[in-house]
């Protein structure tokens, strides 16, 4: 954006936004001050990432008027990158600033040619799970109302509520206090939201309050940090699935830079504290960067040891940890190598998955080579009914053809939910031929497990760079398992982030076994049969 404070000029060519948030940019530039550290009392000034994320919350329908985002919006940044003082700055517009639409005006008199108004009673809600949570933002908002020149018009704070003119009030509250939460709320920030759980009472919590939300035609704000895919929080949940009405901000780093190398770890630090670590100078003023690499590397690398997975979230803001895949997707990627088996060579064939609602995977390796690829993948479509099941031609036509065109020695089949295919498929191919092999058997699973994963680091095979093959092995997690190596190692198989996710990996479950058939064929001494050709004399 060009210009600064607080003369944000509205839409630029390059942002061309109808939004109020260039008003409530300027709004909180004018009113709020900066609530700690040395520069205490000092104006609030904006980053470009605050502004553009207040630009965005606050954009309009330029045909009527309405919010876009008319429901709400997650913010989702690492440990430290200010969310909280964001949210207070917020919590003072919707407390009286110009934040609700009023009328339209010349484009030349007013940013995107609209003018706000405040809201005329509010009721805005600083919520978290505990009285310490709540405190995050509500710690920033008091000096930044008190300190600033908004302390002028609003003189009533306190340590649990703030009263603001006209009637209204701002306060903070948890999940026990449920009498507060029938209220005719008009503003909420539900803070850390990535350890509202169902089990303590924040899924709960944060439908109701959106529900009071809905009633009141009013917007909350969820800023959390990065969440653990495992334990499906109300920040995981409104990142999968609410999308409508909901404005998603959320910053991570490239894939494929590692936690654990320093020069990958620093590029993925700048990308995901952006203006944090920055700063800017605008003009003769200048933010300051508030955050100090050295410092944030130095407990990365206290806990990489004992808990890098908390490492990634709390600092690179990864919601699915690197550490806690099974395989290196960077690495998958640099394996790549499609091309074509010829007919009649020696393959293995490895099928996972379910018939109704998980997906089955069916993957071949070329006994020779190693390589491998998909005969197919089958999921079920988001549109389907209660009454979806794999298409069974589809998955039998798969395999008769592979029987047809190469030399099939083996088929390993998870048979857990698919056992109406062994029964067929034995039945056709010979009982010798297709072999029961079960995933959920730990030992047997682990094994094989960490014999896909030494061929993998050890780059001994390759594959066809399927788009849906590589996408379930990226999914594939770590689960550690009551299994020990010879070197008394803790070892583990792959599984789903969580039991009912939809990030698919039966495929890599596949190429796991299809892998095992593979060193099975080895070990046996597994050639080619001869093939008979006839020749035609002249």
């Amino acid at each position: 954006m060009d210009g600064r404070l607080g003369r944000w000029p509205g839409p630029t060519s390059d942002y061309p936004v109808c939004s109020l948030g260039y008003q409530v940019a300027a709004w909180i530039e004018d009113r709020c001050a900066i609530p700690d550290r040395e520069q205490q009392g000092d104006k609030l000034l904006l980053t470009d990432e605050q502004a553009r994320f207040i630009v965005e919350y606050y954009r309009l329908d330029p045909q009527t008027g309405q919010f876009v985002y008319f429901r709400g919006a997650q913010l989702t940044r690492p440990q430290k990158w200010g969310k909280g003082p964001l949210a207070a700055a917020i919590i003072c517009a919707e407390a009286a600033g110009p934040v609700r639409f009023d009328h339209w005006v010349a484009l030349e008199e007013t940013p995107a040619g609209v003018v706000g108004k405040p809201v005329a009673t509010p009721l805005i809600q600083i919520t978290a799970l505990s009285e310490e949570q709540a405190q995050n933002v509500y710690s920033a908002l008091l000096p930044m109302i008190e300190l600033g020149a908004l302390g002028r018009d609003v003189e009533d704070t306190g340590l649990g509520r703030i009263n603001l003119p006209a009637g209204g009030k701002i306060e903070w509250t948890t999940a026990a206090a449920v009498s507060r939460l029938g209220q005719r709320i008009t503003f909420v920030v539900q803070d850390q939201t990535e350890s509202w759980l169902a089990t303590n009472g924040g899924r709960k919590l944060a439908d109701n309050q959106r529900r009071n939300l809905a009633g009141m035609n009013a917007r909350w704000l969820s800023t959390p940090n990065a969440w653990d895919p495992t334990e499906e929080s109300v920040a995981q949940y409104t990142a999968e699935n609410e999308h409508d009405g909901v404005l998603h901000d959320d910053v991570t780093p490239a894939e494929g830079l590692s936690i654990r190398n320093q020069a990958e770890r620093r590029r993925a630090l700048r990308a995901v504290y952006g203006d944090a670590v920055t700063g800017h100078r605008l003009g003769h003023r200048q933010i300051k960067p508030w955050i100090n690499l050295d410092r944030i590397e130095a407990e990365i690398t206290a806990l990489l040891p004992r808990d890098p997975a908390q490492a990634e979230r709390w600092f690179l803001n990864r919601k699915e940890a690197p550490e806690s895949k099974a395989f290196n997707g960077a690495h998958w990627d640099e394996l790549a190598d499609p091309h074509e088996i010829p007919a009649g060579e020696l393959i293995v064939v490895g099928v996972d998955g379910a018939r109704f609602a998980d997906g089955l995977g069916m993957i071949a390796t070329d006994v020779l080579s190693g390589y491998q690829w998909p005969l197919g993948i089958w999921e079920r479509p988001q549109e389907a009914g209660d009454e979806y099941e794999h298409p069974l031609h589809e998955v039998d036509g798969a395999l008769a053809e592979a029987m047809r065109r190469w030399e099939v020695w083996r088929v390993y089949i998870d048979p857990q939910y698919i056992d109406h295919l062994v029964t067929k498929w034995q039945g056709e191919y010979g009982e010798k031929r297709v072999i029961e092999w079960f995933t959920n058997r730990p030992r047997q699973m682990a094994w094989a497990v960490r014999n896909y994963s030494q061929a993998f680091a050890a780059r001994d095979f390759r594959h066809s760079g399927d788009e849906d093959f590589t996408r379930h092995i990226k999914n594939a997690v770590r689960r550690k398992v009551t299994v020990y190596d010879d070197d008394h190692r803790q070892m583990y198989v792959i599984a789903k982030d969580r039991p009912d996710s939809p990030r698919k990996m039966d495929a890599a479950a596949a190429a796991v076994i299809s892998w095992e058939a593979r060193g099975d064929a080895i070990s046996a001494g597994a050639t080619k049969k001869p093939h008979y050709r006839t020749r035609g004399w002249s």
